[in-house]
């Protein structure tokens, strides 16, 4: 059972404000080349982006913690403190579960970057005696973790996942078999990531990855399934869930938001950066989803998209999704909200996670903005505005570089 959301997000700082922006078809997207630190992005070929912003680190964290952090950690604490508190476990109250029983998984990509990239100057500038000595606890992916286990004091597996765009999403997965196979009764999960800076987007540039040309027009630069589609706008944030045993949150009468019934992944076994064209990981992501949740493709009722915008990715997800699901995937409604915050990289799967519980819990199956030429028009994808709909079900889908595929299935409990 999912008992508990979090998220910290250029769309807005909390689940309901993410949900807010998301279902409204607003756009998160921004000039980065303009503010206190613009200068950063001016002379960079992409100058575009969704950031958080309003975000104060000070009312989560202590001073001397928030000092040893990075960014992207602290917006990780906030995100799983906001998860707890919805399940009823704030900060500094007594545990509702055996301490030895909740596990906590920190999914990332790329990790606290800006940690090692200032590291880096800090030693060419000062040499080895200019190197923080916390980059070595606080500069990997599983930090956040360890923060997190210390901060709430959960005693269980405490550790870090990555597989590129499709982290969060996997973290989730191997989260709930935790659960089911009775290593945890509790385990929170937080999707992080911040790879919003000149090196990481002069990479995907140079990949020919990024949608470019829309410094004018920044809102409408993430375009997925439009015929003119460039590629992704990347963004920053984070997202935690809180997963639970059935059993655990009926004995302390906790509120199911709703259960994540299935999980599937797989390998492209393809190519370092391109989808298998025929979508080929993705479809096993899927039907082995679909499979483990016990159902077969009629049982589902919307789609949250991975939808980048990629050129290449939007059409090899498509393929995956009709080699799954077959005919009627065409007639299953598909969002893809990357339109509206972006791609969070590694923490898109948890964002897209607590959209889609959103969805099933307001019956409304958020709009792809930005959707003007549809290069698929025999696809069912929402567009313009919000669709009120009744569902029981979501399957959202996370793909990314190297291959990396996960597929989760979302069920209402109402």
């Amino acid at each position: 059972m999912i008992s508990g959301l979090g998220a910290v997000t250029p769309s807005g700082l909390g689940a309901p404000a993410l949900w807010e922006s998301v279902r409204g078809g607003r756009s998160a997207i921004e000039r980065l080349d303009r503010g206190d630190d613009g200068d950063r992005f001016a002379d960079g070929p992409i100058r575009i982006g969704g950031r958080v912003t309003g975000f104060d680190a000070g009312a989560v964290l202590e001073p001397a913690l928030a000092r040893r952090l990075s960014p992207v950690q602290h917006w990780a604490v906030a995100a799983a403190d906001e998860a707890l508190a919805q399940a009823g476990a704030p900060v500094g109250r007594q545990l509702p579960w055996d301490d030895t029983r909740v596990s906590v998984i920190a999914a990332s990509g790329s990790g606290p970057v800006d940690a090692v990239q200032h590291a880096t100057l800090a030693l060419e500038a000062r040499g080895s005696r200019g190197v923080p000595l916390t980059l070595s606890v606080y500069g990997s992916h599983d930090s956040a973790a360890a923060v997190l286990s210390q901060r709430h004091g959960f005693r269980g597996q405490s550790q870090g996942v990555s597989a590129a765009c499709a982290s969060s999403a996997v973290a989730l997965g191997e989260g709930v078999r935790r659960i089911r196979h009775g290593y945890a009764d509790a385990v929170l999960v937080v999707g992080m990531e911040d790879c919003l800076n000149p090196v990481h987007l002069a990479s995907n540039a140079n990949l020919r990855a990024l949608a470019i040309g829309y410094e004018a027009s920044p809102a409408e630069a993430s375009r997925p399934f439009d015929r003119s589609r460039s590629g992704f706008v990347m963004s920053q944030g984070a997202a935690a869930i809180l997963l639970e045993s059935a059993e655990s949150a009926r004995a302390r009468g906790a509120t199911a938001l709703a259960e994540l019934a299935g999980f599937g992944s797989a390998s492209d076994a393809h190519h370092a950066t391109a989808p298998h064209p025929e979508g080929r990981g993705g479809a096993a992501a899927v039907r082995d989803c679909l499979a483990d949740a016990g159902v077969g493709p009629d049982a589902v009722d919307h789609i949250n998209a991975h939808g980048t915008g990629t050129p290449a990715g939007d059409a090899a997800e498509l393929a995956a999704l009709a080699s799954a699901l077959g005919e009627p995937a065409r007639e299953i409604p598909i969002s893809a909200t990357k339109s509206s915050t972006g791609h969070l990289l590694g923490a898109a799967g948890a964002v897209e996670a607590v959209v889609s519980v959103m969805s099933l819990r307001d019956g409304l199956l958020p709009p792809t903005i930005n959707l003007v030429d549809p290069e698929f028009p025999e696809w069912d994808i929402v567009s313009g505005r919000a669709r009120v709909a009744r569902i029981s079900t979501v399957l959202s889908t996370s793909f990314g570089f190297g291959g990396h595929n996960g597929a989760l299935l979302l069920r209402s409990v109402a």
